[in-house]
Order: C-alpha cells, then sequence, then structure tokens
C-alpha cells in the first residue's frame, strides 16, 4: 500500500484528537473523489489499531502487529464496509442493509454483530464505511442507531464525496474533516509512486486537477491512447469524421473496456467545454449546444444503460462538431 502524500492539517487535526485526550468516535472524511480520503482512513485505521503512538502522524511500523494483521486482511478489531462482495468480489449497486444488521442473505458478520461483542487484540475497534454515500436509506438508519449509541472503544471513519446525499442526522453524529486537492508537487510524487508505465505524466498531471486517484483511474484506462484518438477524431473535417467516431466506438464496448468507457463520458464533455471557450460569436454557441448535448448524454449514459458503442459513436461526433 503507498503512503499517504500531502494532506498534513488533516492528519495533525486527527491525531491530535487522540494524543489530547479530545477523540471523537465518529469522523466524516469530506472531500472530492481521488483525494485520498479512503487511503487516509486505512492509515488512521492502523494507527488507532497500534495504540495511536503520539509524535509519529499516522506512521507506525510496517512489521508491528496491526500493520501486519490489515495487510492480511484479518484484524479481528476492524471491519471494513462497502460495496465490494467479499464472497465475489464483485460490486454491488448500493451499501446494503444486510451489512449493518443480519439479513438472510447477508455475507458474514454484520456490523451490528460485530460491535456487540469487544475488542479482541487492543483496546479499541475501527469501522471504515467506503463511500457512506454509497449507503440506501435503510442501511443509513440501520447505522445511525450504533452512531447514537457509541462506545468508547469503537471509532467510526465514514468516507464521503457527496456530504449533502447522506442523512442530517448521520452527519450530526460526525466531526467533519474535510480533504483539499493537493499541489501538483505532491500529484506528482503520487503519481511518481503508482505503476503508470507507457502513459504520459504531464498528461495526467494537467487531468487531475489535484485529485490523483482521478488521474490513477484515467492512466488504468488507457489515457494517453484516448486523448490521441480524440485528438485525430477532432482534427477530420466534420463531414468525414464518421467513419473515425465509428472505429473509436468499436474499441469502447465490451468486456474488460468499462475503464476506457468511464475515461471517454469524462473526457468528451471537458475538451468540448476547453474549446468553446477559445471560440466566440456563432460558433461558440454552436459550441456550447454540443457540450450541452454530450454532457447530457455522458450523464445519462450509465443510469439509462445505453449502449456504450452507441453513446461512444454519438459522443465522437459531438466533438467532430467543435473546432480544435
Amino acid at each position: 500500500m503507498s503512503p499517504l502524500i500531502g494532506h498534513a492539517a488533516q492528519v495533525e487535526a486527527f491525531t491530535s484528537a487522540f494524543v489530547t485526550g479530545r477523540p471523537h468516535h465518529a469522523w466524516l472524511l469530506v472531500g472530492q473523489q481521488g483525494l485520498g480520503k479512503a487511503l487516509f482512513a486505512r492509515e488512521a485505521a492502523i494507527w488507532l489499531l497500534a495504540g495511536a503512538p503520539a509524535g509519529t502522524g499516522l506512521a507506525v511500523p510496517a512489521d508491528g502487529e496491526a500493520a501486519r494483521l490489515m495487510a492480511a486482511g484479518s484484524h479481528l478489531d476492524f471491519r471494513l464496509i462497502e460495496r465490494t462482495q467479499a464472497k465475489t468480489g464483485k460490486l454491488r449497486s448500493e451499501i446494503v442493509i444486510g451489512q449493518i444488521v443480519r439479513r438472510p442473505d447477508s455475507e458474514g458478520q454484520p456490523l451490528r454483530e460485530f460491535l456487540s461483542g469487544t475488542p479482541m487484540l487492543g483496546p479499541r475497534r475501527v469501522v471504515i464505511i467506503d463511500a457512506a454515500d454509497d449507503m440506501n436509506r435503510n442501511t443509513a438508519n440501520a447505522l445511525l442507531k450504533s452512531l447514537e449509541e457509541p462506545s468508547e472503544d469503537t471509532v467510526f471513519l465514514l468516507v464521503s464525496h457527496s456530504p449533502g446525499r447522506l442523512l442530517p442526522t448521520i452527519r450530526s453524529r460526525c466531526r467533519t474533516l474535510r480533504f483539499s486537492r493537493l499541489n501538483d508537487s505532491d500529484v506528482s510524487r503520487v503519481l511518481n509512486s503508482a505503476d503508470l508505465e507507457g502513459e504520459d505524466e504531464k498528461l495526467l498531471l494537467r487531468l487531475a486537477e489535484g485529485c490523483p486517484g482521478r488521474a490513477i483511474a484515467l492512466a488504468s484506462a488507457g489515457i494517453t491512447a484516448l486523448e490521441k484518438d480524440l485528438a485525430a477524431l477532432s482534427a477530420l473535417p466534420p463531414q468525414i469524421a464518421n467513419p473515425a467516431a465509428l472505429m473509436l466506438a468499436r474499441g469502447i464496448g465490451g468486456k474488460g473496456r468499462e475503464g476506457r468507457y468511464a475515461a471517454l463520458l469524462d473526457r468528451v464533455p471537458a475538451l468540448i467545454a476547453a474549446r468553446a471557450q477559445r471560440l466566440n460569436g456563432p460558433a461558440r454557441a454552436a459550441a456550447i449546444a454540443e457540450w450541452e448535448a454530450a454532457s447530457r448524454l455522458a450523464r445519462e449514459a450509465v443510469p439509462l444503460q445505453l449502449e456504450p458503442g452507441q453513446v461512444a459513436h454519438r459522443l465522437a461526433l459531438h466533438l467532430a462538431s467543435v473546432p480544435a
């Protein structure tokens, strides 16, 4: 696991609360997706399970019991609640109530049962919910009961990209820790620590916009090659762009290409917007209309389960209609 880079103020606020004896039982980690909130939560969990040593930030010895057990996924005082199914590794559409309270179809020990006992290996337990935004209303209400009756030996870390989607009663029972975008130097350090062979680091740094996780996700989708394909498409006159758009679409659909499709949905509206800003008069108005249509299509494609190849073709034509 890569070490946390940046967010020194958040580390200081969190650790000082425990070292000075003013801890809170629930923390809401808020900020854009890709900032490193989940990594912060995991390092904070290891630090807490290691006894919250003072003067080390969140750093603990890698060969210590807490770090070793967490790396092995076998720490008895830690629980991660997420959409990923433990048995299959597949993603659910949301965090379900069976993960909080016992249901016939629930996997393993639900959270309520985990919290009913006492810590096994140390003085406290830690629960990470990543992301809390993924809970449906029933799940959120079930979690709320645990937050309303906190035990001194349990710390909750709720990762949230969109805190406005959470129940106000959940937000009110958490101490909020806000995460900001990283500077380019820190983003570059994160990218250098990742395996991004073959990708354009300058392009990734620009696309990251302070969120290294966003750049890493784009890199895993082959964003450098995709940007070249989109640039080549844009250089064609609109009246002969259709064959190139069809070829681009053929490289989008199918199993294993979900990342490239997600990157396309992200990048085409952004490229059109950037070009619209450089135009004036009727050309700019036409570009804005293309941006509105492309943005709406990209926004609706996944929720409406539109066919990826058709979406890619239409997006490519929207992009080709705007001068580079």
